[in-house]
């Protein structure tokens, strides 16, 4: 999926997840609370593979602010809500959780989201 990955662009016009949280798009929807939502991936990579996205948009990692305590917030209750889906999908024993950034990092969509994969042995290195 590398080749998919683009660059940020300029403008933010509404993204495939901003129309999946609106509902203009339909998903597999897992968890919703009033900061996050997670789904299943549409083109999962591993036997169990969905996503957790912020409501409110932040387009790449890398541009949170260190002393931006409430994107902090935020960033850590996606890695709970991470860790309670995989746990609610039979998780137990062990699952990845990766955020691309940027077109290096293969980011195709600039509203930030984690992967969380599992369901099988996962390699490394990742590639």
């Amino acid at each position: 999926r590398a080749a998919e990955a683009s660059e940020e662009p300029g403008q933010r016009p509404p993204t495939i997840f901003s129309k999946i949280i609106d509902r203009t798009i339909r998903a597999d929807i897992l968890y919703e609370d009033d900061k996050c939502l997670a789904f299943r991936d549409v083109a999962p990579q591993a036997p169990v593979h969905f996503l957790v996205i912020p409501k409110h948009p932040i387009p790449r990692l890398s541009r949170v602010a260190a002393g931006d305590a409430e994107v902090s917030r935020l960033l850590g209750h996606l890695l709970v809500v991470a860790s309670q889906t995989a746990k609610v999908e039979g998780l137990v024993d062990g699952y990845r959780v990766v955020i691309n950034d940027g077109k290096r990092g293969s980011q195709s969509v600039y509203h930030l989201h984690l992967h969380v994969l599992g369901g099988r042995q996962m390699g490394w290195p990742p590639g």
